[in-house]
């Protein structure tokens, strides 16, 4: 008699007397970065249903692949353009580093801030989609 795993075309590695599900993700040639990473804890934290659901359908590593491409695009733009919108320019960085330096970390965190929100903490409409 068939388990309904074999039914659904399920296979079993026998490990001594024990047969363990033959389960393969087919998706593990993704490179997450940080912002997929971050996702994937707040995944992990507080949505754990639709963390496990993903892995074990083998679409968490395209899933987090995907929300990282688009965190570090938006990342890239908003502080492309909160640096034009403030004037910081490759002139200021050659009259006066450190202020530059200031002027682009507090960018670069205020970009991180909107990106945790928007993206990371917020972006599960795109789990659904991505079913």
């Amino acid at each position: 008699m068939k388990s309904l795993y074999e039914e659904l075309n399920g296979s079993y590695i026998e490990i001594g007397d024990v047969k363990i599900p033959a389960l393969m993700s087919v998706d593990t040639n993704y490179e997450i970065g940080f912002w997929g990473q971050r996702h994937k804890a707040y995944l992990k934290e507080n949505h754990r249903v639709i963390y496990y659901n993903l892995l074990t359908k083998g679409k968490l590593n395209s899933y987090l692949h995907k929300i990282d491409n688009r965190a570090k695009e938006q990342y890239d733009l908003i502080v492309k353009l909160f640096s034009e919108s403030q004037g910081i320019t490759e002139e200021l960085k050659a009259e006066n580093q450190m202020l530059w330096v200031q002027k682009m970390n507090n960018i670069s965190n205020q970009a991180r801030e909107i990106i945790y929100k928007e993206i990371i903490a917020t972006k599960l409409k795109m789990i659904q989609k991505h079913k």
